[in-house]
């Protein structure tokens, strides 16, 4: 006599059904939480390198501000003039009140130029600076 293994007619289904909400859930999520890159910078810079530096916390509330070898002066995706700093920081002020406008010069950047760009942020009532710097180890 041989013993057959009762087996159960029914199959276990995982339920798909809510699968579609979960997705977007998560799609949701990830597109809310992500912050992509927001300027594509056009001078060409080294930053120099510091022995204590200190990170920002709140990188919503930083507007930079890039100064190249040549000189030259971008904020957001645009290359500006010195004298239209004042305005561009004003307006940005404006806009978010406690913002920092983070200077990201080159190295090899004559400190005259630093000069006046911190004159026209005082100008534009822009008086929170940040300096960029490298880690030095």
């Amino acid at each position: 006599m041989k013993f057959k293994k009762k087996q159960a007619s029914t199959k276990q289904n995982i339920p798909t059904s809510s699968m579609p909400d979960i997705i977007f859930m998560l799609l949701m999520f990830f597109m809310v939480a992500t912050v992509l890159r927001e300027y594509d910078v056009k001078v060409s810079y080294q930053l120099p390198s510091a022995k204590q530096l200190e990170k920002i916390d709140n990188k919503r509330l930083t507007s930079y501000i890039w100064v190249g070898r040549d000189e030259r002066v971008q904020i957001d995706d645009n290359i500006v003039l010195i004298p239209e700093i004042q305005q561009i920081a004003a307006r940005k002020r404006q806009e978010i009140p406690n913002v920092i406008m983070s200077l990201r010069i080159d190295e090899g950047a004559k400190m005259g130029v630093v000069t006046d760009i911190q004159q026209q942020l005082r100008k534009g009532d822009a008086l929170r600076i940040n300096y960029s710097a490298l880690q030095k180890l």
